[in-house]
């Protein structure tokens, strides 16, 4: 998948009011790891390329506890530190309550919304992406069965399974698509063996694609289908290359490209406050295609992803936010 133009989220992330351009950045990350190949590592990819350029240091934090979070939040705002970037769903009351004591400084949260007039809040259309992923699921399988293993239990996961099972429906209306949730806590983001075992569990039952919106418990659920000579989906980064050959694409969320132009805006005085919404036609989602899945991924497959994809983005084809309802579709 080409690298998403910063232009075209510098533009979205810089509306509005615009703070002082003091940069002292800092990172606390979600549970599983900094190094998750995951969402964790796609916000670390994007700090250090923020840093490469820029050659500033950006502190960071991996909370082992969920009461470590909000004190890190804090710490860093104590020290001065900003923006604070604030990585997961689950840290958006910290981050609100953080915000309202240190007025003056930035902070960004990714993947929730935290209204404050010091906070910018990054979503992205999962919907749309795994979307696409189903289809190219559908596409591949040759059992008329396809799995998704999610992380912890919450409607942003479910958000992934149901635009999943859409995109598959939308090419075999018969498929079958085989759901597993790891957990009700956030150790669900980093239990590769129960992925693992969630996966072979659904490929005895005929799936032969399974995609993991797992954090690094996925790294269990890809190594599975590997294993068993079946095809997985990565997520969040581009996770092709883990098993190249047999993993069919990565649903991918630009979190580097987020990370990297918030503070980029930071710097040059243009950071503001606000919720910005990122999909298909913003080029924060999509499908990675590379030399790990070339010959897996056969032009017509492409060429039917890259159409959806074009009538997403156009209006044309409209995917349900399970978020919307806390319902998906049959």
């Amino acid at each position: 998948m080409p690298r998403m133009p910063a232009a075209a989220l510098m533009a979205l992330l810089s509306a509005g009011p615009a703070f002082a351009a003091e940069v002292t950045p800092a990172i606390v990350f979600s549970m599983g790891g900094k190094l998750d190949k995951s969402f964790n590592e796609g916000v670390h990819d994007g700090a250090e390329a923020f840093t490469k350029a820029s050659g500033i240091a950006v502190r960071e934090f991996e909370p082992q506890t969920d009461i470590q979070r909000e004190q890190a939040i804090r710490n860093f705002a104590r020290r001065g530190q900003t923006p604070i970037i604030a990585v997961g769903f689950s840290q958006a009351n910290a981050v609100k309550a953080v915000a309202a004591e240190f007025p003056a400084l930035r902070f960004v949260i990714i993947d929730a919304v935290a209204e404050a007039p010091n906070v910018q809040s990054i979503l992205f259309r999962e919907e749309q992406g795994s979307y696409l992923a189903g289809m190219l699921a559908a596409m591949r399988s040759t059992t008329g069965k396809i799995g998704f293993v999610g992380g912890m239990d919450i409607p942003l996961i479910r958000k992934f399974a149901c635009g999943y099972a859409e995109g598959a429906r939308a090419v075999n209306p018969r498929i079958e698509v085989l759901q597993n949730m790891t957990g009700p806590t956030p150790a669900a983001w980093a239990d590769p063996v129960r992925g693992a075992e969630l996966a072979r569990s659904q490929i005895e039952r005929g799936a032969d694609v399974v995609f993991h919106a797992a954090g690094a418990t996925g790294i269990g659920v890809m190594q599975a289908a590997a294993d068993a000579g079946k095809y997985s989906i990565g997520v969040d980064s581009n996770q092709n290359m883990l098993h190249p050959g047999r993993v069919l694409t990565s649903m991918v969320k630009r979190v580097d490209v987020a990370t990297r132009t918030t503070l980029e805006a930071a710097r040059a005085g243009s950071w503001r406050p606000g919720t910005q919404v990122l999909g298909l036609s913003e080029d924060g989602v999509g499908l990675a295609f590379d030399e790990n899945n070339a010959g897996v991924v056969t032009p017509e497959m492409r060429g039917r992803v890259d159409a959806a994809k074009a009538d997403i983005a156009a209006g044309k084809i409209s995917v349900h936010d399970y978020m919307s309802d806390n319902a998906c579709p049959n």
